[in-house]
Formats: C-alpha cells, structure tokens, sequence
C-alpha cells in the first residue's frame, strides 16, 4: 500500500469514528472537496502526534473496496483502524507494512451461530412463504461475515409488512440485521433498502462499544459522523454523534445533530469544535 500511517504512539485520548462512503469518502469530489479531505487528513495528523487521538473507519465496504476509492481522490493516510463489512472484521495497520485482524472481536463471531446455510435458508423462506425477493449485491460482494441484498420498494404497506418479515425471520434464524434506505448518491438504486445479514453482536454501534471499553474511554471521549440510517447506532453510542449536512432525508429525520457542511468540510469543523471543549 502507498498510503501514510497516522502517528500512533501516544496512548488513545480520543478516537473519531466515522463511516467511509458518503461521510469521509465522497464519490462526487472536485477540487475544492478534495482540498477539504486533506485539510482534514492534516488536522487529523497533527491532533493523532500531539493529544493521541484515534481515527477508526467503520463501514459496510471491503478494506479493498476502501483501498480503491482512497486512491481514487488522492487520499494520504489510513486511519488507526478499518472496522469493515458493516463491522463484523477490524483491521489494524503497522509502519512496517503489515495489518492484522483483531483476534478478539471474532471471538464473538461463533461460526456455528452465523454460516451461509442460514443465510439461505432466510432467503427461502422469504421467496417460497411470502413471495419476498432479495437480490444479492455484486458491488460490494459477499464477506465472510456479511451478506448484502436489495429489496426494492413496491408500496407502503406492502414494504412495511416485507421489512417486518425480514426482521422476524433473522431473529429466529439467530442472525443479525441491518436495513437501511439506500443512498443512489453512493451507488445504490433508487426506491430500495439495504438488506444486511451479520453475526449477532456485530455492528456499527457495536464496535464503538468494544473500542471505548478496549482504550478505557467513557462516551464523551470520543465522537462519530454518518451519512444515513445505518450510522445511526454509531452515532447514539457517543456524547458527539453527527450526521453530515449531506446525509439522507431518511436520516436527518431521526436525529437532531447535524454539520452545517458537508463531506470533510463537515467533518473537520466539527471536530475541531468537540476537541476545543475537550480536557484529556
């Protein structure tokens, strides 16, 4: 890889979770929002060396799905911390070059709780007893603790009654569940739901829990920023949670803290705000 490491030797005062895709990461960048994104990467840096802050990307994509995009804007520095696939791997980066997974976190992941057999087994129930169609998700592919799919909408009611099922189905088959909205602005079709399968106990709101209680750091030591109705749980899990000025409608609607700015802009505005008030 030929990105920068930020500095990682001082002991965690604080740690920045953000979501990639439409938060730290935008698909539209001109110049001006790509000077913002390393504004903010430099301000990162510089609070990472001095007061030992932490920056985490938590995110449904792949680490290379994330690998490709930061090349594709220029980006200079990985965070501290990849928290992929929705959460349910954490990947840490060396300055030798090497990354390693965190052992501890799959723990709770038990293979026979989560597995493709279960996975399809939801999938046909929901095709065979109620006429419900899930479409994979190529783009992003299918890890090995996550499963991706599209509902698209029909109606109201209908929908209402499909995303219930859904719900009740991955509760007996003991299998986490993510829906959210789906954002076109990230790549996903228009009037369709994210429909996400993962272990129990995984999960965005999950891992800021596991990552405070790893650093011994209370809620207010840290903070988030999201884009939609999937970084909500992120965003309740910390004193300052915040959607971006660009997040979805669908979002905004659940949650009274939002940027005035948008993308990096947003982001580093903010931060510095929390960090002005902060006492370590």
């Amino acid at each position: 890889m030929s990105f920068v490491l930020l500095p990682n030797e001082k002991e965690t005062s604080f740690i920045v979770f953000c979501d990639f895709d439409e938060t730290y990461y935008p698909h539209h960048a001109d110049q001006e929002i790509k000077t913002n994104i390393y504004n903010l990467e430099e301000y990162i840096r510089q609070q990472s060396q001095e007061k030992g802050l932490k920056l985490g990307w938590v995110t449904g994509s792949s680490l290379d799905s994330v690998f490709y995009k930061m090349k594709k804007v220029g980006m200079r520095y990985l965070p501290h911390f990849i928290a992929s696939d929705l959460g349910t791997e954490i990947t840490y980066f060396h300055h030798d070059g090497t990354t390693h997974t965190d052992q501890e976190w799959l723990k709770r992941i038990k293979g026979d709780q989560f597995n493709e057999k279960k996975i399809y087994a939801i999938l046909s129930a929901l095709k065979e007893d109620y006429d419900i169609v899930l479409e994979s998700q190529t783009q992003m592919g299918i890890s090995k603790y996550k499963y991706n799919y599209y509902y698209y909408q029909q109606n109201d009611q209908r929908d209402d009654q499909a995303l219930e099922i859904i719900r009740r189905l991955a509760k007996q088959h003991q299998v986490g569940i993510n829906i959210n909205r789906c954002n076109p602005l990230a790549g996903d079709p228009e009037k369709a739901y994210d429909i996400d399968f993962i272990p129990l106990g995984t999960g965005k709101g999950e891992i800021v829990g596991y990552m405070l209680q790893k650093h011994n750091l209370f809620i207010h030591q840290a903070a988030a920023f999201g884009d939609s109705g999937n970084d909500l749980n992120m965003l309740r899990s910390v004193e300052h949670g915040y959607l971006l000025a660009n997040a979805t409608e669908e979002a905004k609607a659940q949650h009274t803290k939002i940027t005035d700015d948008s993308y990096a802009k947003g982001i580093l505005i903010t931060l510095k705000n929390i960090l002005k008030g902060y006492s370590h």
